[in-house]
């Protein structure tokens, strides 16, 4: 079961999604920790979240945990499957209303990161971690 969490290509390019995805979300895990009312619990209250003090603190500590875990490639595969619930958690809970209020083009440009990040993590579950990896020293290993 490992081995196939583990299992990567020898994909140098795929440190570069790592890094962005990775970087991305643990700025933010960080931010929901240092800014609550406007990035964390106070945000999740904002937009009817339920339990927000304790969702804000759940959330950012995946993404915490799970940047980390992209960014030295361990477990890329398994770490993106959390980071792609809170993307689509979060186009479900705030980029409807944008759509609905300013049309299809402002929820494209109001959705950029959004978009990137999600699909981003959607490579990274297909590919794993790459050439540049925890994961494929422990390949190595095995």
């Amino acid at each position: 079961m490992l081995e196939k969490i583990i299992n990567t290509d020898n994909s140098k390019t795929t440190i570069i999604i790592r890094f962005i995805v990775g970087a991305v979300f643990l700025s933010e895990g960080i931010q929901k920790f240092l800014f609550p009312a406007i990035r964390g619990a106070g945000r999740f209250e904002k937009i009817g979240l339920p339990s927000p003090d304790l969702l804000g603190s759940f959330v950012g500590a995946f993404e915490i945990i799970c940047g980390v875990l992209l960014l030295i490639g361990l477990c890329s595969r398994l770490a993106s499957i959390p980071l792609l619930i809170v993307m689509l958690v979060a186009f479900a809970t705030t980029k409807s209303d944008v759509y609905l209020e300013n049309g299809f083009w402002e929820l494209l440009h109001g959705s950029r990161t959004d978009w990137a990040m999600l699909l981003g993590s959607f490579y990274l579950l297909i590919k794993g971690s790459g050439f540049w990896s925890v994961d494929k020293a422990l390949m190595k290993n095995e």
